[in-house]
């Protein structure tokens, strides 16, 4: 896994500003130095060494949960199903396009009682996400899932990961996920400052190979605005 740390685009901010004031070139080759140094903080396991190419529903199906209503279009291990076959059918997966991420509204309302892991929903995704994980393996794809940093999910508002880094990260690795998406909605400033690093460092300790995907930059461009 791969951690790009969001704090480090303020180093360019300040690089470029300076720069236009002509600086000394060995100041902004300085500057140039600290920025690269602390751009990533993770494992070198070879993991998005280009960019990651793959399918997440949200654009198309949105925080769609009513499968009564919407049976092909709901959030459901159905759609997510039909949507890696065709990958593989319509040769996406043969150029590259890889990863199937589930991004939110995929989990239940609440955490689990007694362990407090995450759920998902028993209606939409009746055979959980171990086999689902498993089914997309199967075709040679990998498999991606939705989180938020803060307290609730962003469309769902279902259960964030606060407090939970660890059990999460694990519940991920312990389903095959392959791709963790993190979003940070319901968290304050200083919880993405906190947070982010955070949980990149719980899902290393896993042990598995998993692509973190944060979105620290964007919250951060917006309490800087």
């Amino acid at each position: 896994m791969q951690i790009f740390i969001a704090t480090c685009i303020n180093n360019f901010t300040i690089l470029l500003m300076m720069s236009a004031r002509n600086i000394s070139l060995q100041m902004a080759l300085l500057l140039v130095a600290i920025s690269f140094y602390c751009v990533a903080d993770g494992l070198e396991n070879g993991l998005a060494r280009t960019p990651p190419m793959g399918w997440m529903p949200f654009e198309r199906f949105r925080c769609m949960t009513d499968c009564a209503r919407f049976p092909r279009d709901c959030i459901s291990e159905t759609l997510i199903k039909r949507t890696a076959e065709l990958l593989i059918s319509g040769g996406y997966a043969a150029v590259g396009y890889q990863y199937v991420i589930i991004d939110d509204c995929w989990m239940e309302a609440s955490r689990d009682e007694t362990t407090h892991e995450l759920l998902p929903s028993l209606e939409r995704f009746p055979t959980g996400m171990s086999s689902l994980g498993d089914y997309i393996h199967s075709l040679g794809l990998k498999f991606g899932l939705y989180h938020d940093i803060g307290e609730k999910t962003c469309m769902f508002r279902g259960p964030g990961a606060a407090r939970h880094f660890d059990l999460d990260a694990q519940t991920f690795a312990n389903w095959g996920v392959d791709y963790v998406k993190m979003d940070g909605c319901y968290a304050s400033d200083a919880d993405l400052d906190r947070g982010y690093p955070a949980f990149g460092r719980a899902l290393n300790r896993t042990g598995r190979p998993i692509v973190y995907s944060c979105s620290w930059p964007f919250y951060k461009s917006q309490t800087t605005q």
